[in-house]
Formats: structure tokens, C-alpha cells, sequence
């Protein structure tokens, strides 16, 4: 594992060790590593979200559409 060195003011660092603190991580960087996960995660979905809006839509997505998925995730859950 690299080791990064970051300068924080004294507000942001007292921020990060209040979360630390209050919501069960057990030092700075667990939570740090946390939030660049969080952040990885949003750019990987908001990737996702611009290839589907620059994509051709399929069809409509009418209630006849929406049977169809109802129905595959119901023969899923049956096995």
C-alpha cells in the first residue's frame, strides 16, 4: 500500500476527525479511503448515465415494456 501525504486547514481537519469519531471509522484514512471510493463509484455511474442518454433509445418504454421486465425478474426469483 502507497502512503499520500495530504495538508488539511484546521476546520477541514477537525471535520474529518468528527467523522472519524462519530461514525465508527477507526482512523483518518479509512474514512478518506471511504470517500474515494464514494467519488470512484459516481464517476463510474455518471460514465454510465452519459453512454445511456448518448445511446439510440431501443423502443418505447411503455407498460408493455415494463411487463416484460416485471415478468423476467419474477421467472429469475422462481429459479
Amino acid at each position: 500500500m502507497s502512503t499520500m501525504n495530504i495538508s488539511l486547514p484546521d476546520s477541514l481537519k477537525s471535520f474529518v476527525d468528527e467523522q472519524v469519531e462519530n461514525r465508527g471509522y477507526g482512523t483518518s484514512s479509512e474514512y478518506l479511503r471511504e470517500l474515494i471510493r464514494k467519488d470512484q463509484e459516481r464517476t463510474r455511474l455518471r460514465g454510465l448515465l452519459l453512454t445511456g442518454a448518448e445511446s439510440a433509445p431501443a423502443g418505447a418504454a411503455d407498460s408493455a415494456y415494463f411487463d416484460v421486465l416485471r415478468e423476467g425478474v419474477r421467472a429469475r426469483a422462481r429459479g
